[in-house]
């Protein structure tokens, strides 16, 4: 499980309700499982750090960053972000607002090339001495309906 710090809830509340132009556009893009049926959350808190969009079953963070985002301070402060998300088995992929503003459609292949794609569960095997019937055969369902 992944650490979550409490103290972050509200701060994360703020943060969606006042998403910058780059994070709308790409949120309207990765939500209700558009990109190989995974689901997205947006500004999840991970440990003391408020991640722009993660997920889970991908184990991917995605962040959307502006130009504060290239001064010297800053791109350490990344730096040890992303070793530390990295420490925690995510993977981590960063875009610019502008990537994300010019290039929606390449962003989003992009997070798509880094979701793996769905196992199909096996079903279980046959049972010892036959097979099982299923309950909706034809004969069986027509006795339900009609009883």
């Amino acid at each position: 499980m992944l650490p979550y710090n409490r103290n972050l809830k509200q701060r994360c509340r703020q943060l969606r309700e006042n998403m910058t132009d780059a994070e709308r556009h790409l949120w309207a893009k990765i939500r209700m499982r558009q990109v190989k049926g995974c689901q997205f959350y947006r500004q999840k808190p991970i440990g003391d750090y408020i991640i722009d969009f993660f997920c889970p079953r991908a184990k991917l963070v995605i962040e959307v960053d502006g130009g504060q985002h290239f001064s010297d301070e800053t791109v350490e402060y990344d730096r040890l972000r992303n070793e530390y998300l990295s420490s925690l088995g995510l993977r981590v992929l960063r875009f610019t607002n502008t990537d994300v503003l010019t290039n929606i459609e390449g962003v989003v292949k992009r997070i798509g090339e880094e979701i793996p794609l769905a196992k199909i569960p096996l079903s279980p095997p046959f049972s010892k001495g036959g097979i099982q019937a299923s309950p909706f055969v034809k004969g069986r369902m027509r006795g339900i309906l009609d009883g």
